[in-house]
């Protein structure tokens, strides 16, 4: 498919539900960038950290649930393409609310399909996930020819739900308008692992339990490979997808290329995960985990084998029929990655793993207990121990009391130093040095010492 790239752009409407989030905001400004007339975002949220710059660009945000159908109605009215990108219950506590999960997943998608022929929407482009077809069991090279995988055998709500979901977007491509001549194109991306600048929930769920010291196994073996996906080319992808489902191509009338079809979409270079997220740890200065765990041994700690077991697919669909050619390598999108994160390691507190907390919290709560608590119980044990290092009571409190006012000194002059070096994060670093002591400040004096080399 070889257009132009601004067709079925220029001077239309497009809305993108759920386009408050990173690959939302990035479509929506690419689509202002390419000269389209409108762009509305459908969203639950009303602020996030990409809002103020879609309102300063001329992006119209509607609050909306897409479970919701007149919200869907109102929003969809006088468009002409819309992105579905708007899905709940993929990570975190998120996963737990079966009947939510479904609500926008599922009916959410009807909503969207119903509104679009009521309406007479053309063009419904549908953000789905490669665990339509993944189920645990290794793929190598895998394309659109494979079958969906079992409803039953789905692991978790949110694959189950999507992979629902992509079927009634599929199965309604050619549906008839209802009042007026036309029919509903539709298609679906199927996007690989997603990373880059802004990234919400595989690189942020990482990055913690690294600086917590909690990444502690790797995952199966080092030959294990999926693949990711850069946001700008996931957004690429999108666009294309867009320009696929137009019935006014020459030669190809009223039949698009993309209709009733899915895409998978990845850089093309399926790779290691570890390997892959290696040097953004290694940037951040945090530790990559040195031992591994095979999977079964993995599956008993929670659902991880999207990272455990190889699935990776082929592009070439989607480069032979949508023109997709991923214009940011993996280099170029980690080092974009790279240089997001290190910014925003800057601009937030920075703090020890896990470990010297729970050491902290607990030695002071314990040394508290034997020297000042009553002598009943497990506090006659905890006093028994500390005396067996301490010989006398009196030596013991005046312990605590010692360490309590070193930790309230660190904690004012770790004040006094972050109002020069970093302001913004004052009141942290006050009351994490309290609570930690050395362990934290060593952190603020690190972060002094860049200052002032810079």
């Amino acid at each position: 498919m070889h257009l132009s790239e601004n067709e079925g752009i220029e001077r239309k409407t497009f809305v993108v539900s759920g386009g408050l989030g990173c690959v939302g905001s990035a479509l929506c400004l690419e689509l202002l960038r390419r000269g389209a007339h409108q762009v509305r975002v459908l969203d639950l949220r009303t602020i996030s950290p990409w809002s103020t710059h879609l309102l300063n660009n001329g992006v119209h945000l509607i609050p909306g649930d897409v479970s919701c159908k007149q919200d869907v109605q109102k929003a969809l009215r006088g468009a002409d393409c819309v992105f579905h990108l708007a899905s709940y219950g993929m990570s975190g506590k998120e996963m737990l609310q079966y009947g939510h999960i479904d609500e926008v997943n599922v009916n959410g998608t009807c909503h969207v399909l119903d509104s679009c022929v009521e309406l007479g929407i053309k063009r419904l482009v549908y953000v789905s996930t490669c665990n339509v077809i993944f189920g645990g069991k290794e793929i190598v090279n895998g394309n659109e020819s494979l079958p969906y995988f079992p409803l039953d055998d789905h692991v978790d709500p949110y694959s189950r739900s999507k992979c629902v979901a992509e079927q009634l977007v599929l199965k309604s491509n050619g549906r008839p308008f209802k009042k007026k001549n036309g029919h509903l194109y539709t298609c679906a991306i199927r996007p690989a692992a997603i990373y880059g600048p802004g990234e919400e929930r595989h690189l942020p769920r990482i990055v913690n339990l690294a600086k917590l010291g909690l990444l502690s196994f790797k995952i199966g073996e080092e030959r294990v490979k999926i693949d990711w996906v850069y946001i700008d080319n996931l957004v690429l992808a999108l666009i294309l997808a867009s320009m696929g489902l137009l019935d006014d191509i020459p030669q190809r009338e009223g039949r698009p290329i993309a209709a009733g079809q899915p895409y998978f979409i990845s850089d093309g270079f399926p790779v290691n995960s570890f390997e892959f997220l290696c040097p953004l740890l290694q940037s951040l200065e945090y530790d990559m985990p040195k031992m591994s765990l095979t999977v079964p041994h993995a599956l008993i700690l929670g659902k991880i084998f999207w990272v455990g077991v190889t699935h990776y697919f082929s592009i070439l669909k989607a480069k032979a029929e949508l023109g997709y050619v991923p214009m940011v390598s993996p280099r170029e999108g980690m080092a974009a990655t790279i240089s997001y994160w290190q910014e925003r390691k800057k601009r937030s507190l920075d703090g020890p793993t896990i470990y010297p907390w729970l050491f902290s919290i607990i030695g002071m709560t314990a040394l508290f207990v034997a020297a000042y608590g009553p002598d009943f119980g497990p506090v006659s044990l905890i006093r028994g121990f500390h005396l067996f290092f301490f010989r006398s009571l009196w030596v013991l409190r005046m312990v605590f009391v010692v360490s309590t006012a070193f930790h309230i000194g660190e904690a004012i002059y770790a004040w006094r130093l972050a109002k020069k070096v970093d302001p913004s994060n004052l009141r942290g670093w006050f009351w994490q040095t309290l609570a930690l002591g050395i362990f934290s400040l060593r952190f603020l004096l690190k972060r002094a010492k860049k200052s002032k080399n810079i």
